[in-house]
């Protein structure tokens, strides 16, 4: 029972294959079942797929689609290690990984929370973003070293659960370094996507991935924004349309009125027209004038009256108060911008207040 035992336990494979890839699989372990792959044996990598040999950790050669001849001729890295310390048989020691090399496509980004953005007209906002991006795994040994280790597979689910909180970090650093407005993201979003997508091919390269493609699908801004936008081009496209108006109403009254047998009639439809067009244009025109804004004021005085602060008066008040006499020449004055108290016939912006008061009576 033993002989046989050691029998089947030591049989060799001669085919090393990956034939059913597994949906969302992006490396397979040939599962050996504890038996040896025998010198000579056959190597299968069919398109889209890349073998590698690791040997105890250290990866050793790679194979790109094709059928190979397992051979100390084609396999010279893993025959110098496995002979040399150990005489060269069969590489039972050495693992084969099968990598998906396909493009992973349409694979969905979002963000769960609202982030935070700085805009110079509006703000501070709060926004949402979503989009998809395409990566594959790269060529080079960083995926095995770092994230494989004895797994016998390793899904695509594992691993863009980490690119998500990349992709939103690079995001919201991309809407700080480039400073776009708000109201202007919908037009640069290809720019936006470029700049986001070279700085997250390097964390990628770094993981062992190629980032293809990064698309921005949609900037979301609050609703209370863009309420205020579709209000704004409400009244907008209201003023532009109003004098196209007035002139439809004008030139349907002088057809109305041409179609009147009467040439009184006629008349008195094109004059309703043209008053009507004109009472029309005159109520855009003043909805649309504003009014003035105030003059600005001018400065205010404060008194020094007996010891005591008296004010601020403006210049209007106290030319009125000088007129009454209670305000003369040699009244201590100040204002902002002034070091001191002085006398109010010393400030400029005073003296000519004693020029209209008249002297005293003899």
């Amino acid at each position: 029972m033993g002989i046989l035992k050691n029998i089947f336990t030591g049989q060799f494979i001669d085919i090393v294959q990956w034939d059913e890839e597994t949906p969302g699989v992006l490396v397979h372990r040939f599962d050996r079942h504890n038996n040896e792959i025998k010198n000579n044996a056959k190597l299968i990598v069919r398109p889209g797929q890349r073998a590698i040999f690791v040997n105890e950790g250290q990866v050793a050669d790679q194979f790109g689609p094709g059928t190979y001849e397992l051979s100390t001729k084609n396999m010279p890295i893993l025959t110098t290690l496995l002979s040399l310390p150990y005489g060269f048989e069969s590489w039972h020691k050495a693992e084969v990984y099968f990598v998906k090399t396909t493009e992973q496509l349409d694979r969905r980004w979002g963000t769960k929370q609202p982030i935070m953005m700085r805009d110079l007209d509006l703000g501070m906002l709060r926004i949402r973003a979503f989009g998809n991006y395409s990566y594959k795994v790269g060529t080079t040994d960083n995926l095995l070293e770092r994230f494989i280790g004895a797994k016998s597979e390793y899904r695509a689910d594992e691993m863009e659960g980490q690119f998500d909180m990349k992709v939103i970090s690079e995001f919201s650093d991309a809407l700080g370094e480039l400073r776009i407005p708000a109201l202007d993201l919908v037009a640069k979003y290809n720019e936006i996507g470029e700049h986001v997508r070279q700085k997250l091919n390097v964390t990628f390269n770094n993981m062992g991935f190629e980032l293809i493609s990064f698309t921005i699908g949609n900037i979301n801004l609050p609703d209370s924004v863009n309420d205020a936008i579709d209000k704004r081009s409400e009244l907008g496209v209201f003023n532009g349309a109003m004098g196209l108006y007035s002139q439809k109403q004008a030139a349907d009254a002088m057809r109305d009125a041409a179609n009147n047998p009467g040439n009184g009639g006629a008349m008195m439809g094109m004059m309703m027209g043209a008053n009507f067009a004109g009472m029309v244009n005159q109520g855009v025109n003043q909805a649309q004038m504003a009014p003035p804004p105030p003059p600005p004021a001018g400065p205010t005085y404060f008194l020094a009256v007996n010891g005591q602060r008296q004010g601020p008066y403006d210049a209007q008040t106290l030319q009125q108060m000088a007129m009454q006499g209670t305000f003369t020449a040699a009244t201590m004055v100040w204002t902002a911008g002034m070091a001191g108290w002085q006398a109010a016939n010393t400030v400029p912006a005073l003296a000519s207040l004693f020029a209209a008061v008249p002297p005293p009576l003899p």
